[in-house]
C-alpha cells in the first residue's frame, strides 16, 4: 500500500509496530461509544491482525503522533465497491483530521483501486461522523431502523455512499 499524504497527515499501512497505538485507540471508551462495547485485548488483537492483511492505514500527524486509523474493506459481492471505516482518538476530534484522511483514502480508492462506490455505516446518533461524511460528499442512501444494538438499546444505522 502506498503512503498517502495530506497537508497535515501521513497515512501508512498498518504494521505490527502500530499495535500499542491501535490497542489504545480501540480500547478507548469514548472511541467505542458508537462502535460497540469495549472489547478485550485478545479481541482487539484479533481485529488488528485481520487489518494488517487488509487496506488499513495508521493516521499520523506530520510530526509522527498517532491520531487514528482508517481503512477500506472490499465488497465480496461487488468488486468495484468498498466499505470505509475510521476511528480517531478523542484528542484529535474536531480538527478536520477525519475529513482529510477520508478524502485521501477515497481518492486513492477511486484512482488506484478501481472503486466506483465507497460506503460508510454510521449510527444516526454519531453526529460528528455524519458531519465528516457529508462534508466529504457522501450522501445517505439507506436507513436501517433499530439495526444496531449497543448496551441493551437499539439504534438506527445509516448507510452513506460516495460515487466516483
Amino acid at each position: 500500500m502506498p503512503i498517502l499524504n495530506t497537508s497535515r497527515l501521513v497515512l501508512t499501512a498498518l504494521t505490527g509496530q502500530d499495535w500499542p497505538d491501535f490497542l489504545s485507540l480501540h480500547s478507548d471508551v469514548q472511541v467505542r461509544r458508537y462502535m460497540g462495547n469495549v472489547q478485550s485485548e485478545a479481541q482487539i488483537l484479533e481485529k488488528f491482525e485481520s487489518r494488517l492483511a487488509g487496506s488499513f492505514y495508521s493516521i499520523r500527524r506530520l510530526e509522527g503522533e498517532f491520531v487514528g486509523d482508517i481503512g477500506l474493506t472490499l465488497s465480496a459481492l461487488y468488486p468495484q465497491q468498498a466499505d470505509i471505516g475510521y476511528a480517531l482518538l478523542p484528542k484529535a476530534w474536531g480538527k478536520g483530521y477525519a475529513l482529510e484522511a477520508l478524502l485521501a483514502v477515497c481518492q486513492h480508492g477511486f484512482s488506484n483501486e478501481g472503486l466506483q462506490t465507497i460506503n460508510a455505516w454510521v449510527l444516526a446518533e454519531n453526529s460528528g461522523s455524519v458531519r465528516v461524511l457529508e462534508k466529504a460528499g457522501f450522501r445517505r442512501t439507506q436507513v436501517l431502523e433499530n439495526a444496531f444494538e449497543l448496551n441493551g438499546k437499539r439504534y438506527d444505522d445509516w448507510v452513506y455512499s460516495l460515487d466516483k
